[in-house]
C-alpha cells in the first residue's frame, strides 16, 4: 500500500472528539485566559487553513516521543495536521495578544521544532506515511484584547500562514565520511 492509499484510508476514518485544553469536564472552572486564547487561536487557524485549501485531518494530536534527561516521558503535541493537495502538513499555531516585543512565530524555537519533528515522524510511522511528502507550517496569530466599550475601534485578529517554516534537514544526524 503506497502512502496515497494509506492517506485516503485514514481520511475515511471518523475524527474523534477534539476538546480544547482545559475543558476536560463541564463541572470544572473555566479555563485560564491563556488556554482560552490558545483554543480560540487554534479555531481561527483551522478556519484560515480551510479557506486556503487545506484538508484538516487531526487537531491536538498528542503522543509520547521519548524521555528527558530525568527519565520523565516527553509528550509532544501537533496542533493541526492537514493536507495541502498531496503534501502532509504539520502545523504549529502560535497565538499572542500583541506582537509588541516579538512576533508569535519567534516562539517556535529549536526545541519546539525538534519536538514537532519527532512527533511528526512518529505520526507518519504510525499511519504508514513514511515516504509521503510533508512539511512544517506555522500559523502566527495576534488577537488584540477587546476593549470594554462597544468595540468601535477594536482591531480584528491578524493571521499569517508561514509555509515550510523549517525542514527535517536541520535535525538529521550528520555522518562522517
Amino acid at each position: 500500500m503506497d502512502w496515497r492509499q494509506a492517506a485516503s484510508e485514514f481520511l475515511k476514518r471518523p475524527l474523534g472528539k477534539v476538546r480544547a485544553r482545559g475543558s476536560e469536564s463541564p463541572a470544572q472552572a473555566p479555563p485560564a485566559a491563556h488556554l482560552a486564547l490558545g483554543a480560540r487561536g487554534e479555531g481561527l487557524a483551522a478556519d484560515l487553513l480551510e479557506r486556503a485549501g487545506y484538508r484538516l485531518v487531526a487537531a491536538n494530536f498528542q503522543l509520547p516521543v521519548g524521555r528527558n534527561l530525568r527519565g520523565a516521558i516527553v509528550q509532544a503535541e501537533i496542533d493541526l495536521v492537514a493536507y495541502d493537495s498531496d503534501t502532509l502538513c504539520f502545523v504549529e499555531v502560535k497565538t499572542r495578544r500583541s506582537d509588541e516585543f516579538a512576533a508569535p512565530e519567534a516562539n517556535v524555537d529549536l526545541r519546539k521544532q525538534r519536538q514537532i519533528t519527532r512527533a511528526a515522524r512518529a505520526y507518519r510511522r504510525a499511519f504508514g506515511l513514511i515516504n509521503a511528502p510533508h512539511r512544517y507550517d506555522v500559523v502566527s496569530l495576534v488577537i488584540p484584547p477587546e476593549s470594554a466599550e462597544a468595540n468601535v475601534d477594536a482591531q480584528p485578529p491578524r493571521a499569517q500562514l508561514l509555509r515550510n517554516f523549517w525542514t527535517d534537514a536541520k535535525f538529521r544526524k550528520r555522518r562522517w565520511l
